[in-house]
Order: structure tokens, then sequence, then C-alpha cells
């Protein structure tokens, strides 16, 4: 199996939303995209599968030594190697990439946050550095967009931790900012016990409504000079919001069960994007 072959087959096994707005791409820019993505795919493994927190810190530390390899021309594993030959030309950098480990690094160390402004910092590593090389493997042309990349990735992020809230914490993670849990009288041991509440709702819906405004903040921030090229990330957005609004049709029900979208309506729905420019 070739690196491209890897990382594709990563892309594809994952399910993911962003696998439907990469196939509009042109072939040297979606190569790009499926490489980083799968980057971020591996290290993100790292903390969900690897029960042994020394185990994963290991390992953690060995993709920031492939990331120096990768930089100086010598990457050893499939999804670097597949990586290195767009490093140069998407601008990708050595802060990009270890940040996203940073971020990974963090669900090893903490598991609460207590306040927005602490998740917002996680977010930033696990999202929004995402969306700032997305955003260029797009082929940005204006340094405004960088803002728009980081703010759509902060409400991709928000719209997992509230579709995820059940998955986390059995996994012992609490997103939910503890200020905000104890604003609306919401213990954390009623949601590792998945015990729902109007309580619960209402805190979800605040959640909901913050990721909300973050979208139109997003699309707002986005420069007409480069909203063609950044296409990708609009479908995306279109995909992401049509899951949120699914979970606030669901009231919330997201402690026994994550709530998905059909891979058909996530093709329909960056499609729309694609040929008629508008998203639901």
């Amino acid at each position: 199996m070739t690196p491209e072959q890897y990382v594709q087959q990563k892309a594809v096994a994952s399910g993911s939303s962003f696998y439907y707005a990469f196939l509009f791409l042109p072939a040297p820019r979606r190569a790009a995209i499926t490489a980083f993505y799968a980057f971020c795919r591996e290290v993100d493994d790292v903390v969900d599968e690897v029960s042994d927190a020394g185990v994963a810190h290991t390992k953690l530390a060995w993709w920031k030594a492939e990331v120096g390899r990768c930089l100086a021309g010598q990457p050893t594993h499939p999804v670097t190697q597949a990586l290195l030959p767009h490093l140069q030309a998407y601008g990708i950098e050595a802060r990009h990439l270890n940040a996203v480990i940073d971020g990974c690094q963090m669900d090893l160390e903490q598991t609460r946050y207590l306040d927005f402004p602490g998740l917002q910092r996680y977010c930033h590593l696990v999202a929004g550095v995402v969306g700032e090389v997305a955003a260029r493997i797009f082929g940005q042309t204006d340094e405004r967009t960088t803002a728009y990349a980081h703010t759509l990735g902060l409400a991709f992020q928000l719209t997992n931790i509230i579709r995820d809230v059940g998955e986390d914490a059995m996994r012992g993670r609490i997103y939910l900012p503890v200020n905000e849990l104890q604003q609306f009288d919401v213990k954390a041991h009623e949601i590792l016990k998945r015990e729902y509440s109007e309580r619960f709702t209402a805190l979800m819906r605040f959640q909901a409504e913050r990721a909300h405004r973050l979208y139109d903040e997003a699309l707002r921030m986005l420069p007409d000079a480069d909203r063609r090229a950044q296409k990708p990330g609009l479908m995306m957005a279109n995909i992401y919001r049509t899951l949120l609004r699914e979970i606030e049709h669901e009231n919330f029900q997201v402690l026994h069960q994550r709530i998905r979208l059909t891979p058909l309506r996530k093709f329909w729905l960056a499609w729309k994007v694609q040929a008629l420019g508008r998203m639901s």
C-alpha cells in the first residue's frame, strides 16, 4: 500500500463529514487535505484508542519526533510520507502539526475545563489550527480568511462536543465548562450516569446557541475574495450545522447515543454548496 492509498483509506474509514467536502477539490489540493486530515486522525486516535496514559504520552512524543523528521525531509510513517510533498506548496509548518499534537496531549492531562476561555485554548489547538491549515490548502488569498477559519473551527469543535457528551463522559472527559455546569445546576455525576433533565437540556441549548453564533460570525468574517476557494469549508459548515439542528430537534438526547447524518445526506449537503452555492 502506498502512502497515498494509506491516507485515503484513513479518511474514508473515519466516516467524517470532512471527507465529503474533499471530494469536490482538484486532485492536488484533495491529496494535500487528505494527508493532513489523516495526520490529525492518527494523532487523535492515540488518545482515543490507547487506554494506558503512559503509552499514549510515548506515542505522542514519537509523533513530535516524526514531525521533525518530516520537516527534515525524512518521514518514516505513511501519513507523513504522504504529507511531505505538500508542506511547502501550502505553507504547512511545524507549528501547525505540533499544535495538533499539543491539543491531543491536553486530552491526556486535562479532563475538565473551568470556563469557556480555557476550553477555547483546547479548541484552538485541535480545531482552529486545523481550520487554518485547511484554508491554506483550499486556496486562501486574503489574510483575513485565517480568522474566519479559526472561528469556523471553533464552531465545528463545539458541535462535536455537544454531539459526543455521552461518549466523552464514558472516557472520563467532560468538555462542558465547569462554571456553566454550575450555572445550570447540572452535576458531573448526572452526565456520567446518563441522566437527562430539564436542567441538562437547558445547558445544552446554551451550548448550541453559542455554536450557532460562531457559525454566523465565521460566515460574516469570510472575505468575498476567498468565498469561492473556501467552498469546502462552507460545505463542512453546512453539514455540521445541519447536524447541530438535528441534535436540537432530538432534544439533545446525546448521553446514550451519537446522533448522525447519513452519508447520502452529507453528500447532498456538500453538493448543494458546490453546485448551487446555497447552505441549508
